[in-house]
């Protein structure tokens, strides 16, 4: 997510020589300089922000303490200076997306105690949300840093049911849109879904069979979803949990693999794994023995991951995507070894 950062200076209270200079030392392709009306000179500089996960590829470990220098960041190709580096210093703004449909149901219960427990490893400025979706997306508390609003949401969530169609793009779009609206404007943003990974094709035959939430209201595709994902800055990271009713429904799309295969291709239904790639998050499998210890595990590596800052090196037109790439210098690859680099792919000027 690029921001938009202005300085406002009075004009009787500077030294214009001074200010030259310091203007001088701005990257020109993203400063933005203007005189105003009423003796204000104001600056745009445009900083993009990129949270890094780097954990050990076979230990799945975070790797501490590397430092600006370790990092290296490419914009459609092309190496950019990084200007910032922080850590465990940004506020989250969470939003619990919980899977209503028959599949996760015998699981929907242990899948929200655990979420109630994995509170403990929060701090007080974070902010959490609380949303529910099978079709359609709902969202049973709004951002709050009151953690008995947030058990109350969360418990409730798991007592709620839903006969309708899966529709993982929906709930994804629907969760991006609201942590776009956070109350914390400069917190680190992310989706903690939970959910067993089986989504329905969204064709209109389905639609109209198991979308009655939705009324006439436009169904958003994966892109779409992953367009909203990136736009508002924020990472998806999955709790994948399997009930049998998945399991049953699992081996089925694959007895079925050719039309499965076609569907997907026609109806693209979304997928945890491609959601979590695009935006830097994680996938991890569980089961109600471990889900507790895999969420505090989640909820942890959120808090060490690194944010990069650094200012475009190249002027692009507003709207227009770019590509993110973050890599270890050769010889920090040399010190740490082999590791596991999460980061969102691109983002939106």
């Amino acid at each position: 997510m690029a921001r938009a950062c202005e300085i406002v200076i009075p004009m009787r209270s500077i030294i214009w020589s001074i200010l030259l200079v310091g203007l001088a030392t701005l990257p020109t392709t993203s400063t933005n300089a203007q005189c105003m009306d009423g003796g204000v000179f104001r600056v745009n500089v445009r900083l993009v922000d990129v949270d890094v996960q780097v954990s050990g590829k076979k230990t799945r470990q975070p790797i501490r303490d590397l430092k600006q220098d370790d990092f290296e960041i490419y914009e459609d190709g092309v190496p950019q200076k990084i200007s910032s580096l922080s850590r465990d210093q940004l506020p989250l703004s969470i939003v619990f997306l919980f899977d209503l449909t028959d599949s996760v149901r015998p699981v929907l219960k242990s899948l929200a105690t655990d979420a109630l427990k994995s509170l403990q490893h929060l701090k007080p400025e974070d902010e959490v949300a609380v949303m529910v979706y099978s079709a359609s997306a709902r969202l049973v508390q709004d951002f709050t840093t009151d953690r008995a609003l947030t058990v109350a949401a969360i418990e409730k969530a798991s007592r709620m049911e839903s006969d309708e169609a899966a529709f993982f793009n929906e709930g994804i779009f629907q969760a991006a849109s609201l942590l776009d609206k956070r109350k914390n404007s400069s917190s680190r943003r992310v989706v903690i879904w939970l959910t067993d990974d089986i989504p329905n094709f969204p064709s209109e035959e389905i639609r109209a069979r198991y979308g009655r939430s939705l009324g006439k209201a436009k169904l958003h595709t994966e892109a779409e979803a992953t367009e909203e994902l990136l736009r508002a800055g924020a990472t998806v990271s999955t709790l994948l949990e399997r009930s049998k009713i998945s399991d049953e429904e699992f081996s089925l799309r694959l007895a079925k693999a050719g039309t499965t295969m076609v569907d997907t291709m026609r109806y693209p239904p979304g997928s945890v794994r491609n959601y979590a790639l695009a935006s830097g998050g994680e996938v991890i499998e569980t089961n109600q023995k471990h889900m507790q210890e895999h969420l505090a595990f989640l909820i942890d590596n959120l808090r060490l991951r690194y944010t990069l800052g650094y200012h475009p090196a190249s002027s692009a037109r507003k709207g227009k995507y770019s590509t993110i790439k973050v890599k270890l210098s050769p010889e920090t690859r040399k010190t740490v070894g082999d590791v596991r680099i999460m980061a969102r792919q691109g983002y939106y000027h």
